[in-house]
């Protein structure tokens, strides 16, 4: 008989905003139901229907452990040797449970640069999983609308600028799952694509764009609210020519993506983000079929992509193509690789892409009423369980 309830008690509970110790949570019908400090999780077993009869209620002693909201990758492809481009459903849940692992109870399946028509099966796809128990909360189309200029480790023979008709198929295919789409603002067309995306309820984020600081704010006075893994696939900061990096850190409601991989962004470039941007930093992997798997070839898309100590690059020493990355390894690495305060760290992958998707009510706290996604984590933050709506999935 599985437990019907859980609660894990003498933690040091973390969010993004608050730290309590010796805490405990209840978690019942996928949701937190109570939570406290000291013994008082005791009275709140005795008060669940069948609190007394074991194995009806799973009791966790976390002493010496920290308890962490579940994370959120908002930009991520797959993993286990798994792109989420794949239709087999059994495959791309081998790659969510690889991250699943790693303390990530929520995704959005990343999809790469594709045919539209390809795009609209995919997304349509990626529909039929969200909402089955998995923790998919939709999808991201990295591309096709990008500057060929920043493409990075897309196919440059299927980039294009979006027109209103490509607009609206792959919205329809989502039918309201498809949550962010990520173009450069300066195509053609490319504005009245943030317009026209932003009012069917999609995310748009600027990146592998060309846009320079003026653009960037254009964009995002349209309805952009964040910006596809800063620093990466963009120009760069210069002291005359700030770019968009600068543009999306002006803007209190853009939320700036980071791969905090060692790789992507320089630990104190890392830094400086959380500094200019304080409160509006997503870590997210971009992580890619690789992860968690051996070094070797790949395909990313349409490209091979070979991977050398972890590090995805375009066959033949090309750009980096996506990460091998996990958020914990994100989490730890902006902890103590970069000097990211903690409870900063843990908001950049729990609270803050829950705002940034529209999910703030539900996601990315351990308050209750929030979905019961929690992750034990020990003093490197070396994940220990993880829960996903009230099931241990770790």
């Amino acid at each position: 008989m599985a437990a019907t309830a859980t609660v894990i008690h003498s933690a040091r509970l973390l969010t993004g905003h608050e730290e309590i110790a010796d805490a405990w949570v209840l978690l019942s019908d996928g949701i937190i139901t109570a939570r406290g400090s000291g013994s008082g999780w005791r009275d709140a077993l005795a008060a669940v229907p069948g609190g007394g009869a074991e194995p009806a209620i799973d009791v966790v002693d976390a002493a010496g452990l920290t308890l962490l909201p579940g994370f959120i990758d908002m930009h991520c492809h797959g993993a286990a040797g798994v792109a989420y481009d794949d239709p087999d459903q059994a495959e791309i849940e081998r790659a969510l449970a690889l991250h699943r692992s790693h303390g990530t109870t929520r995704s959005v399946l990343s999809l790469v640069t594709a045919p539209v028509d390809a795009l609209v099966t995919q997304v349509a796809h990626i529909a039929e999983l969200t909402g089955q128990g998995l923790g998919v909360l939709g999808s991201h189309l990295e591309g096709p609308f990008l500057a060929d200029e920043f493409r990075g480790a897309h196919d440059p023979t299927m980039l294009c600028s979006a027109d209103a008709a490509s607009i609206d198929r792959l919205v329809a295919a989502g039918a309201g799952t498809l949550r962010q789409v990520t173009l450069a603002p300066e195509l053609d067309g490319g504005m009245a694509a943030i317009e026209r995306f932003v009012a069917a309820g999609v995310i748009v984020a600027v990146g592998h764009t060309a846009t320079d600081y003026a653009g960037a704010r254009a964009a995002f006075a349209a309805g952009a609210s964040v910006l596809t893994h800063a620093f990466n696939g963009m120009r760069g900061i210069h002291h005359r020519a700030p770019g968009p990096v600068v543009a999306a850190m002006a803007e209190p409601q853009v939320t700036l993506e980071l791969i905090n991989d060692g790789v992507h962004v320089h630990p104190d470039v890392v830094a400086m983000a959380f500094a200019g941007a304080p409160g509006r930093v997503a870590l997210i992997t971009d992580a890619m079929a690789a992860t968690g798997c051996s070094d070797g070839p790949y395909l990313l898309g349409s490209l091979e992509v070979d991977v050398l100590d972890g590090v995805a690059r375009l066959a033949g020493g090309g750009s980096i193509a996506g990460s091998t990355l996990t958020l914990d390894r994100a989490l730890l690495h902006a902890v103590q690789g970069c000097g990211v305060p903690e409870q900063q760290a843990v908001a950049a992958l729990t609270s803050v892409p829950a705002r940034a998707l529209g999910l703030a009510d539900r996601f990315g706290d351990l308050a209750v009423g929030y979905a019961a996604d929690a992750v034990l984590v020990d003093v490197d933050f070396t994940v220990i369980s993880v829960w996903a709506d009230g099931a241990r999935a770790v």
